[in-house]
């Protein structure tokens, strides 16, 4: 108990100082949005890159960790979407937000620190692997789903996929993926003063990103309906991690530590995006920013109780 609490308590701790500096103003705006840029514009970005650039694979297989972690996501998407129509009875253009609420985790700001906390530098691979087609899994499956429902009418798929296409190549995230990758392809070994460089700015990747995310909370609410709010936090700490265990396991046989790390990146609270997406298609939007707050909060409960479990 006492290692549990030594890998999950200073990463909420974190969070928390961010929070109660966002709270009470012991910094300024302009101080909270530069640490939200340095953390998402270069920070996390320069650890990706070199996370994917140097990462040892070995015989990992990529399709074995996608489909244990995206159909687990998918299933919750599908699962959400009926519960929103058919339980809830929302409507049908509400659905995606809800979905997309219910599967789009904060894998980089809270899932890299606990998974990196949680196995050390061998769960690099699995997190490079799970992220590096992350974001573009979900927005894409959004933007279709919402033009299904009516929810972007009039929108062709080809403008669609153009929209997603400029916004994922500016996303500095999503830039040093790509480098990471670009570089792997080459197979050349990073200069020593790179290396040192881009690890300088990884280790500051995850307090900046966990401060930020702390003085992003300060923003969001638990509001919105009460039982969409809790069926989609359910969904997302529940239902999704246990389905990528259950394919981890049972489908794949992937060893402990890759289904470790599968398992906490699939269980953590919904992300900010979620609540830019549904405030993009302008659905669902306080149901989004109240599973971020709720969320995020039973995280620091989950989270303990997903590690102990991983570690039992």
């Amino acid at each position: 108990m006492i290692a549990i609490f030594t890998i999950v308590a200073p990463v909420f701790g974190i969070i928390a100082i961010g929070y109660a500096a966002g709270r009470w103003n012991l910094l300024s705006p302009n101080a909270s949005q530069g640490i939200s840029d340095f953390a998402f514009t270069l920070a996390i970005p320069a650890l990706l890159c070199r996370t994917i650039a140097t990462a040892e694979f070995g015989s990992l297989s990529p399709l074995a960790v996608w489909g244990s972690f995206y159909t687990a996501g998918f299933a919750t998407w599908a699962a959400a979407t009926v519960l929103s129509r058919y339980v809830l009875r929302r409507p049908a253009e509400d659905a995606p937000a809800i979905a997309m609420t219910a599967t789009f985790g904060n894998t980089v700001m809270l899932g890299i620190p606990l998974a990196l906390g949680t196995y050390g530098a061998p769960a690099s691979a699995v997190i490079a692997l799970i992220l590096s087609i992350h974001a573009p899994i979900w927005w894409l499956t959004g933007m279709l789903h919402a033009q299904a429902t009516g929810g972007q009418p009039g929108q062709p798929l080809l403008s669609i996929l153009q929209t997603l296409g400029r916004d994922l190549v500016r996303n500095p995230i999503v830039i040093g993926i790509m480098v990471g990758v670009l570089w792997r392809v080459t197979g050349l070994t990073l200069p020593a003063a790179l290396n040192r460089l881009l690890e300088l700015m990884a280790q500051a990747g995850i307090p900046t990103s966990l401060v930020a995310l702390g003085l992003t909370l300060v923003r969001f609410e638990i509001k919105g309906q009460m039982p969409t709010l809790l069926s989609v936090v359910a969904l997302k700490l529940v239902l999704m991690p246990t389905i990528a265990w259950a394919m981890a396991t049972a489908v794949f046989g992937l060893d402990a530590l890759t289904t470790g790390v599968i398992v906490i990146l699939a269980a953590v609270p919904t992300g900010a995006n979620a609540f830019l997406f549904a405030a993009r298609i302008d659905r669902a939007v306080s149901s989004a920013s109240g599973a971020v707050a709720l969320g995020t909060l039973i995280a620091a409960l989950s989270a303990a109780f997903i590690v102990s479990l991983l570690h039992g």
